[in-house]
């Protein structure tokens, strides 16, 4: 029975504390003149050197005019650059530069679609060198944009060194489901991620349209543009370093329905990183602080549940707080609720679909129970999408002796980890948003024993390059091995080994980058 009480005390301290939050970003959100003014002095900030990145697969039509948008921006033509990444197009996009020098264009084929993060990072890694770019504008082909767009990006990096925008959708096309999930979406924009920014809080990064400090990117190495939980991990990297994603919603961009898909982070990946990043919270970096703790917000079906429950047994037994404190609380959040439709923009109609988005959630949270999902799969056959192995047989080495182990590299929601086996010996370093932060925790764990792996990424030959990626699997190699005749470095992985290894040195330095 002690443990019961345990448990409703904690759902009560925990609904309590969100209840309070959302009455507080509601009040907050009354007030956006903050946004208002930025946006009237926009045009007098000093500018920025832009390097507008431009992603496209098949989407002529949207591509076509979203440069001829950029041509009329109201921002001076030679402080951006346009470069546009035609991944696998078939549409004929590349048509439209045939004749036109505004855009640089990277056109990738013959090789297969390569997505969004991987032709990102490729270019990310010939522009590093680029000393003229202060910023860079990363933007989907499917978006259109006002004339203001770059003059908004570059007033709101004067707050924020990394920023994300507003996605603007016509909801005419959309079916019922999708309409409802639109209302929402408007809402949280209008609402969450406004009072948010509002209060000087992270947000998370939207590779559809995403500004940010070339020196940050430069700093780090990677964007992460996988996919929405990537994008969520990517977000809180940055927290972590000091340099926090905030929402700015004078940076609007619109989309045809058609071309635009709802995402929201998984729980389970929302709950991943809150367990890896839980340890590293107490620290002076409140922004880190609170943008982890933000990972645990409730559904409202979860909230309804634990008010009833607090209800009922307050109401019935002796509990931490009297059964009228805890009706208080949900009024707290009921007339938050209501706040925070006032300066929200929903029409009458988008509001009647915000509050059947409940009855959305409660059929989105049965579909993707385990038990649910568990049987779909069995049916379609389909394996679980959340981890990656990859096994690798190596040596290590120790007092010059060479011994047989094995690497396994898994990467589990996003998060990576590497697991060592030697003999009957095994070990699992931590979870980290990147790989190599992962690999380099079980070299310092087995140098600390004598031992040391017998790999690309333990060589002295080796070079690690920054092409962007989160993991850095790839690095170059200065061996003349197998040729002395082969003068130029080349490409290999942190796995690979030859018969040419020569010990490096291991850094000792604490992991900066991991989470």
């Amino acid at each position: 029975m002690e443990a019961m009480e345990y448990v409703l005390n904690i759902l009560y301290f925990y609904a309590a504390a969100y209840s309070v939050y959302f009455l507080v970003l509601a009040i907050r959100n009354l007030n956006d003149a903050k946004f208002r003014i930025e946006k009237r002095y926009a045009m007098h900030e000093d500018k920025d050197n832009f390097a507008v990145i431009i992603y496209a697969h098949n989407n002529k039509q949207t591509l076509e005019a979203l440069v001829n948008e950029l041509k009329m921006q109201d921002y001076p033509v030679d402080a951006f650059r346009t470069f546009a990444i035609l991944d696998n197009c078939i549409d004929g996009s590349e048509e439209i530069f045939e004749q036109n020098s505004f855009v640089n264009v990277v056109n990738i084929k013959d090789g297969g679609t390569v997505g969004k993060d991987h032709a990102v990072s490729a270019l990310l890694e010939r522009l590093t060198r680029d000393q003229t770019i202060d910023s860079y504008v990363f933007i989907d082909a499917d978006r259109s944009i006002p004339a203001d767009f770059l003059s908004t990006a570059n007033a709101a990096l004067t707050q924020s060194s990394a920023v994300s925008g507003e996605t603007l959708m016509i909801t005419g096309n959309l079916g019922p489901i999708d309409q409802i999930k639109a209302a929402y979406q408007k809402y949280h924009m209008n609402f969450i991620r406004k009072a948010r920014s509002l209060f000087g809080l992270a947000a998370q990064a939207d590779s559809g349209v995403f500004i940010i400090k070339k020196d940050i990117v430069d700093k780090i190495t990677t964007v992460d543009f996988k996919d929405i939980n990537s994008e969520l991990k990517y977000s809180l990297l940055l927290s972590k370093i000091g340099f926090p994603c905030t929402y700015n919603p004078n940076i609007k961009t619109f989309v045809d329905t058609a071309n635009y898909e709802f995402k929201k982070p998984r729980l389970t990946a929302r709950l991943n990183l809150f367990k890896n990043c839980f340890t590293k919270i107490w620290s002076k970096n409140f922004v880190f602080t609170e943008h982890t703790l933000s990972l645990l917000y409730p559904n409202i079906w979860l909230l309804a549940f634990i008010y009833i429950l607090l209800m009922r047994h307050s109401y019935n037994y002796y509990f931490v707080v009297d059964f009228k404190v805890v009706v208080f609380t949900a009024l707290i959040l009921a007339v938050g609720f209501g706040l925070s439709l006032i300066n929200s923009k929903l029409t009458f109609r988008e509001t009647i679909l915000l509050l059947l988005y409940p009855a959305y959630s409660l059929g989105h949270i049965i579909k993707n129970l385990p038990p649910v999902r568990f049987v779909k799969n069995k049916i379609k056959h389909r394996e679980d999408l959340d981890t990656e192995k990859l096994a690798i047989d190596a040596i290590v080495m120790s007092a010059g002796k060479e011994r047989p182990c094995r690497l396994e590299f898994i990467s589990e929601s996003g998060l990576a980890k590497v697991r060592f086996t030697y003999k009957d010996k095994k070990y699992i370093t931590d979870k980290h948003i990147r790989m190599v932060d992962a690999l380099d925790e079980l070299k310092l764990k087995l140098q600390t024993y004598g031992f040391t792996l017998k790999i690309c990424s333990s060589c002295a030959y080796f070079s690690s390059s920054h092409d962007g990626s989160t993991n850095m699997l790839k690095g170059t190699c200065s061996n003349d091995y197998p040729s002395q005749y082969m003068n130029k470095s080349k490409p290999t992985l942190i796995w690979n080994s030859c018969t040419k290894f020569e010990a490096g040195e291991i850094a000792k330095q604490e992991v900066v980058y991991g989470v």
